[in-house]
């Protein structure tokens, strides 16, 4: 009991966390009764993170950063590149990943999710264009061209920077944000729906790759029609879940413009919480 108190501390930062406490026991329980989540989640008034957990994870790999990170050398070689060349290109985008990845540990609690995903998918957008358009100058749609060593430096630059937006957005939040959205009663059928969507559409990019390089060369780069579809998915259907409780999560849900519609009021059940409603917002500071 007193190690829980404490975690409970630590996470809020404050020392009055009893109304909090009693409502994380009080979801605790009514979770162990729950027996079917798999026929809980396809409920309407639960229509809000099932989508979530099948288009987050579907438009993450719509991104066509694993295009990136698992053919690089042989995306860098076709395109000009010597082999020793691609190859450092491809550990050079690797580094990239994994540092600009800690930028979103230690900005995605000050900024919120959805600043971040914005910010990201513009920023890929943009790197994207860029990266087709000097492909196709360069080589146009029959394949035959010579990169120089200027022209190579920019590929790579727009490229990293492309690979920087994704990490620092798209990659750990695609994993983030769905973990935070599921109440108890439904959480294990959601992340296992968010996984496997992850891992399937992974697995058919990885598959289609090398054929759809050789078919569409650089317009394959214009994956950005892409990330603008599902950039502008996140600015209007997914609000902040910053600082915000997953026993609250319905409160976001309800006093959103288009979910509330399918949360009737009898289905909001919070506890306290519930309680500290004012304007149609939670009582969390967040939203």
């Amino acid at each position: 009991m007193e190690a829980a108190t404490e975690l409970v501390r630590a996470e809020f930062g404050t020392d009055d966390i009893h109304d909090e406490y009693r409502d994380l026991v009080a979801a605790s329980e009514e979770s162990k009764l729950v027996r079917h989540p798999w026929a809980n989640i396809v409920k309407r008034k639960y229509r809000p993170q099932l989508t979530m957990a099948i288009l987050i994870p579907f438009f993450q790999q719509l991104t066509g950063i694993n295009v990136i990170m698992f053919y690089a050398p042989v995306l860098f070689q076709t395109i000009g590149f010597g082999s020793n060349a691609s190859l450092m290109s491809a550990v050079i985008t690797g580094l990239v990943n994994v540092f600009a990845t800690f930028v979103s540990i230690f900005t995605v609690d000050k900024l919120g999710r959805r600043k971040l995903f914005l910010e990201g998918g513009a920023q890929m957008i943009v790197c994207q264009i860029i990266v087709g358009t000097l492909i196709a100058i360069n080589f146009g749609t029959s394949g035959e061209g010579h990169l120089s060593k200027a022209y190579a430096a920019f590929v790579v630059l727009f490229i990293c920077i492309y690979v920087a937006g994704f990490a620092w957005s798209w990659g750990p939040l695609g994993w983030l944000v769905p973990s935070e959205i599921f109440p108890l009663e439904i959480r294990s059928a959601g992340q296992s729906i968010n996984v496997s969507v992850n891992m399937f559409f992974t697995f058919a990019i990885a598959q289609a790759f090398l054929t759809m390089l050789c078919h569409m060369k650089f317009g394959l780069f214009y994956f950005a029609g892409w990330v603008l579809i599902m950039t502008t998915f996140i600015s209007i259907f997914l609000p902040e879940t910053k600082n915000v409780p997953i026993e609250e999560m319905i409160l976001v849900w309800k006093s959103h413009w288009f979910w509330s519609k399918f949360i009737a009021d009898e289905d909001v059940h919070v506890g306290k919480a519930e309680m500290e409603m004012s304007n149609g917002k939670p009582k969390s500071d967040a939203i």
